[in-house]
């Protein structure tokens, strides 16, 4: 039977490979051996007439996987495997296509840990120390590590030059095989012979003859004493064993050190393995060659008794040709695009690294904008300014803004408590937060504005005074004004509440609960009669009714509170308005400046109260329906440097200048309210040293975190697709 199967998987393959021979680039002689033993192994495995055709696989020894690489493009090799961050440079930069992943036995990707001997080393005091990379540009050696540093502003750059002349200059000396053209202090290091000759220089290259390669080489420069830290990935901790554990400990994000076996818990980042690489032209062949391997040599092989693929400890070496804790091969197919194999937030990493090479990109901030009027205003502040140039970039909705940011096409907005979960959920991180205090003051000794508090502001229901039949508990069949899809003060709070004592509205999910208390209502960004009231956008900001931006006319605080008052005509359109205190009573003294509705006073209104109360506009603070964490600003770990920067700049250029018409916190200028930062905001403050879930506190992130449980979200499903899961 055995045989049957071997010649069937033969003819499967001649068929389409024709016999064209596949060449397997190596990077050492310990390679080169078991890539011989493997054509050995085919040719013994098949059919005698068979090997002219099928077993034709040869064995091209380069001196490192950058010759590979070059070697492959011009057709003198055909195949590589490669760590991720080399398949993203030889895909974007070369032209190759990759046409399998490894994946182990807890997925597709690997986690990047810091491993000390020191005690009294944490990860924020890692300048001066002499580090040990498994290679530059690697995915745990060098672009997890080195985002992490940059996000925390633990390690400095300039943008002037690359950022390996700055980590050349941050550590004391290194070895990060593959960066000899880069900056000889990252070399210093190394162990590798030298040499004139290309082909005998293994002198930091990325190639097993270094001795200090990959992640297993990192830990041979660590143990010899040569480096202090030693930047890996979490599989190569296994080659640690018994009581040589205890003398290693790993450095964790928070500055403290663990034991080896908490890596899942204390690490700097996760990212994708390893890759198999090829030309454009040989992939249908590569990805068949591959496909038989595994079937025949790998974990689950029919003739793994001759020859075991992910095994090199005959040779001597670790992770010849693949990694050798590789559970199995995922082979890719033509339509996926290198950010899906990837992942987006790896690939936007290696971009903010300067993996592309420098570009206009990244001497600006891309802003996201998400109406006429916003983007009118952001192109006013770009021209206030005299900081790092400013582009606006318009999108539909703050849902469009997280997934430009995580696609790398914008790089910073400011977002309301709910949209920032779910951006903390899609990987984005804060920057600084708006302070809705009444004053900002720097911390003693420091730059940044900081906050023991961060004050926030509350959501209330608001009638108008004349509908006195109206009170929180019978709004059954009533008009809503909702802000927006996911809003906290339109979305989040009030369905907490009971809205109806005729209506279910114990929903765990506010859409149904809204669905099913109000007759319509304009809740922009939602859809059927929760879209009946809204009106749509005119003139240059002509908007599809219940769009989720400024352009519709019933969107955020002041649509709201337009809908509550009714149309320029006279027209009713809601009879409850769910919306912020913060600039209630501005945006009511509005309504005549902006010629939406003549004669309307903060005495016209009154407050809903979730006892059954109606209350004045002045008695909120008793009277609301929750409490909203401040807005975040948020964007990709690496950039939360440059965006910060960017805004301090920006605060006190416009600070600097009193008498400029253009205020950065207000927006009743523009005919709306709450532009690109709430008008509350006081200033910014410095919040990039927390994660937003401490930033929300924990009450609304539970509450956020119930709700989202049984909600549908296009944009988390979005988020959710996980690289280290999906193969």
């Amino acid at each position: 039977m055995r045989g049957f199967y071997t010649i069937l998987l033969f003819y499967t393959f001649a068929c389409c490979t024709k016999g064209k021979k596949t060449r397997w680039c190596t990077v050492s002689d310990p390679e080169q051996k078991k890539c011989a033993e493997l054509a050995k192994a085919l040719v013994a495995v098949l059919p005698p007439a068979a090997v002219a055709a099928f077993a034709r696989l040869s064995c091209i020894r380069a001196s490192s996987t950058t010759d590979c690489i070059e070697r492959i493009r011009a057709n003198r090799a055909d195949i590589v495997t490669l760590d991720a961050g080399e398949v993203y440079s030889a895909v974007r930069q070369f032209g190759l296509v990759a046409v399998a992943k490894e994946i182990y036995s807890d997925g597709g990707c690997i986690l990047s840990v810091a491993v000390v001997r020191n005690s009294s080393i944490d990860v924020r005091s890692l300048q001066g120390l002499r580090s040990c990379h498994s290679g530059v540009r690697w995915t745990a050696g060098w672009s997890l590590p080195l985002g992490f540093l940059l996000s925390r502003n633990y390690l400095s750059w300039s943008k002037e030059q690359p950022l390996s002349q700055d980590v050349s200059t941050f550590f004391n000396a290194s070895c990060v095989p593959g960066a000899t053209a880069m900056a000889p202090r990252l070399c210093a290091l190394c162990q590798g012979q030298k040499s004139y000759i290309r082909q005998k220089n293994y002198h930091c290259e990325t190639s097993h003859s270094e001795p200090f390669y990959n992640s297993q080489g990192a830990l041979r420069c660590l143990r010899s004493g040569t480096g202090d830290v030693a930047f890996v990935d979490h599989l190569a901790l296994e080659s640690i064993e018994g009581s040589e554990c205890d003398e290693f400990r790993l450095l964790c994000a928070d500055g403290t050190q663990a034991p080896l076996s908490q890596y899942r818990s204390c690490n700097l980042g996760r990212g994708p393995g390893g890759g198999v690489v090829t030309r454009v032209n040989f992939r249908k062949v590569a990805r068949k060659f591959i496909t038989t391997a595994q079937t025949l040599f790998g974990q689950r092989g029919r003739e793994r008794h001759r020859f075991q693929l992910f095994n090199s400890s005959i040779f001597r070496e670790n992770d010849l040709l693949f990694k050798d804790v590789t559970d199995k091969l995922s082979v890719l197919s033509d339509d996926m695009d290198v950010s899906q194999v990837l992942g987006l937030d790896y690939v936007a990493l290696l971009k903010g690294l300067g993996h592309e090479g420098s570009s206009l990109e990244d001497s600006v901030v891309r802003w996201c904008c998400i109406s006429h009027a916003e983007q009118k205003k952001c192109e006013e502040w770009a021209l206030s300014i005299k900081s790092d140039p400013l582009v606006c970039v318009g999108a539909a909705s703050m849902r469009e803004c997280i997934e430009k940011i995580k696609r790398d096409e914008v790089d910073a907005a400011s977002l309301d408590a709910t949209h920032s979960f779910i951006a903390g959920k899609c990987g984005l991180v804060p920057v600084v937060t708006e302070y809705y205090g009444r004053k900002c003051a720097r911390a003693e000794g420091s730059a940044h504005l900081e906050a023991d508090v961060l004050p926030s502001v509350v959501g209330v229901a608001v009638a108008k005074r004349s509908s006195r039949s109206i009170f929180m508990g019978n709004l059954g069949g009533r008009r809503s004004c909702q802000g927006h899809m996911y809003s906290p003060a339109g979305w989040m709070l009030p369905y907490t509440h009971t809205l109806s004592l005729e209506h279910n509205t114990s929903f765990c999910d506010p859409d149904q609960a809204y669905n099913q208390v109000f007759w319509k209502g304009c809740l922009p960004g939602s859809q059927g009669n929760l879209c009946k009231v809204c009106m749509g956008g005119t003139g240059e900001a002509a908007t599809k009714r219940c769009a989720d931006n400024h352009n519709e006319r019933f969107y955020g605080n002041m649509g709201a509170l337009r809908c509550l008052v009714g149309d320029p005509s006279g027209k009713s359109h809601g009879d409850v308005a769910f919306l912020e205190q913060h600039n209630l009573q501005d945006n009511i003294h509005s309504l005549s400046s902006t010629g939406w509705a003549e004669g309307w006073t903060p005495s016209d209104f009154e407050l809903l109260c979730g006892d059954g109360r109606r209350a004045p506009l002045s008695e909120w603070e008793s009277c609301h329906l929750g409490v909203i964490p401040p807005n975040i600003i948020m964007t990709r770990p690496v950039l939360t440097a440059r965006v910060y920067d960017f805004l301090m700049k920006s605060q006190e250029t416009l600070a600097a200048k009193s008498d400029s018409e253009f205020k950065l916190f207000e927006s009743q200028q523009y005919g709306q309210s709450d532009l690109l930062f709430k008008d509350a905001t006081q200033c910014f403050v410095h919040t990039s040293h927390m994660d937003y879930r401490s930033i929300l506190g924990e009450e609304f992130y539970t509450r956020a975190d119930a709700v989202f449980n049984c909600t549908h979200s296009d944009i988390l499903e979005f988020c959710g697709q996980d690289v280290c899961s999906i193969f």
